[in-house]
Order: C-alpha cells, then structure tokens, then sequence
C-alpha cells in the first residue's frame, strides 16, 4: 500500500522502532554539544525523552495502553471537523503537518518526488477499500483494520522481522511490552554497535557507514 497514504494509521497504530533511537530525524538532534559526536550519555538523553513521548500513560512501561491512548489523540487531532471519522484530505493534512515538523534529507525528498506518477490514484482506490461503510471517511476501527490487513500481507511478502520486529525489538522477556530497563538496554545495545571503533563515540563516519549499510540491505531485498 502507499505509503504516503498509510503514515498516519501507521503512527497511529505503531511505536517508534528502537532501531532508529541513534538517527538524526527532523530537529531531534542527539548531539548536544555540536562536536559532531555522539556519546553515551547524549543518546540515552535523546532516547530518555522519546521514552516519555511514548509512554502517554506515564507508567514507565510501552505497551498495547500506550499505542491506542497515543492512536486516539493523533486521530483526534487529525479530524479536525471533529466527526469521528477521518476524510482523505484530513489525512493528507495530517500527513503534511508531520512532514513539516520532520523534514527529509533531500535525496529522500527526491526519489520520492520521482515516483509521483499514479499516486492520487492510488491513494484513492486504498481509501475505499478502507472505508467499508462508504461513508466517506476512516473510523479508529477502518484504520485499524487496514493497519491489520497491511501487517499481515508483510508477514506474507517476509517483511515480518522488518516491521513487526523492529517496533518490539527490545521486548527481550517477549512480553509484549517494553519496560524502561529493556529500552535503556536497547539504547546502550545500539550504541555500541554504531560505535565501530569503541573509543565511546559515534562519528559523522560510523553513522555515515551505517546508512550505506542500510541503503545496501534495501537494495539486496528489492532485488530479492
């Protein structure tokens, strides 16, 4: 499915995946100081801030609680009519306002600016198939539903350890919840795998060659 078109149900429905916990995204910078090093201690502050936007209950735990109380203020911010049901244009909006406060490195910007083409068209086909009722706009359960169906054709095309493992990840006790010791564990598991060459921080090199890296992998499995 687009993806364009799925950002929101997907923020909605999902958390943040903790392999991204060390990525410059939007003005999330972790390096504090502007040395252009990342150490230890500014990625835990990084990450310790992202823990508590995602736990929105506040009980230091991020679990199936977390994901709907943070699904239904993102929905209730999106439907901005207020109608319990969110319209095409309402999404895009939405989809708009989280662009703008996460702007893409350029390249990204452009390849997908070069893959417009149908889009429109395909956006829209989605949305109807999504609105079950016809009724013009995507309830929580239509956007649920189709965050369900679009999980499931991964796990069939073997995207399952990409997606649904990437989220859950640092569940180490597969509980199906992350505990702020299982995050911070995460945390330091990640750092020391960016910091190749162990002196403690992670260079403008290391993250440079871990996005090549990343860049490589998306390439083997498109050809796959």
């Amino acid at each position: 499915m687009n993806k364009t078109f799925l950002t929101l149900s997907a923020a909605v429905l999902a958390l943040t995946g903790t392999a991204a916990i060390a990525q410059h995204r939007g003005g999330e910078n972790p390096d504090t100081d502007g040395d252009g090093r990342i150490t230890l201690a500014e990625m835990q502050a990084t990450s310790a801030a992202r823990f508590a936007r995602m736990d929105a209950n506040g009980d230091g735990v991020l679990n199936a609680n977390d994901r709907a109380a943070k699904g239904t203020q993102m929905f209730a911010q999106a439907d901005t009519d207020g109608d319990g049901e969110l319209t095409a244009a309402e999404m895009t909006a939405a989809h708009e306002a989280r662009k703008a406060n996460r702007p893409e490195r350029g390249d990204r910007a452009e390849r997908r600016g070069t893959r417009g083409g149908d889009r429109s068209a395909r956006m829209a086909e989605h949305f109807a198939k999504a609105d079950t009722d016809q009724s013009g706009g995507l309830s929580q359960a239509e956007l649920a539903a189709m965050h369900e169906a679009r999980g499931e054709r991964g796990k069939r095309g073997g995207r399952d350890g990409k997606r649904g493992g990437m989220h859950m990840s640092a569940d180490t006790n597969g509980d199906q919840a992350i505990s702020r010791a299982e995050f911070d564990a995460s945390v330091e598991a990640r750092f020391a795998k960016l910091d190749t060459n162990g002196d403690g921080a992670i260079s403008a090199e290391e993250r440079d060659a871990q996005k090549g890296e990343r860049r490589a992998k998306r390439g083997e499995r498109r050809g796959q």
